[in-house]
């Protein structure tokens, strides 16, 4: 199984960033299957690549530390594909991802930490 992770802290209303969070996802040609305040999950929406490589993320939003200032959040990607190249397709997912973020117009980027 492949799995990625990063962690981000960015300048962004906490009360805004779930909404932020799910188009970012959207955007990125993922399926929001399910979220609540701290936590969001989407799939891969099928058709492009076979079963097994289809990607799930997950963003994990630490409310615990979160301040008016700044956010710290987490993703996972993952998919069932044996990670046996370098760049596969879900590390080339995770890259996809973490650049949206890296890159959204939407937050200021303080700090990303490659897991």
């Amino acid at each position: 199984m492949a799995r990625y992770t990063c962690s981000f802290i960015v300048s962004v209303p906490i009360d805004h960033l779930q909404e932020l969070l799910i188009d970012l996802l959207q955007n990125c040609e993922l399926d929001v299957q399910y979220y609540t305040t701290d936590y969001i999950m989407a799939r891969e929406i099928p058709g492009n690549v076979t079963f097994s490589k289809l990607v799930t993320v997950e963003v994990l939003v630490d409310k615990s530390t979160a301040t008016e200032a700044e956010t710290r959040l987490s993703i996972v990607v993952k998919n069932e594909e044996l990670p046996l190249q370098l760049h596969n397709h879900c590390r080339q997912m995770f890259e996809f991802v973490k650049q949206a973020i890296e890159q959204s117009r939407h937050w200021n980027l303080i700090e990303s930490l490659a897991g």
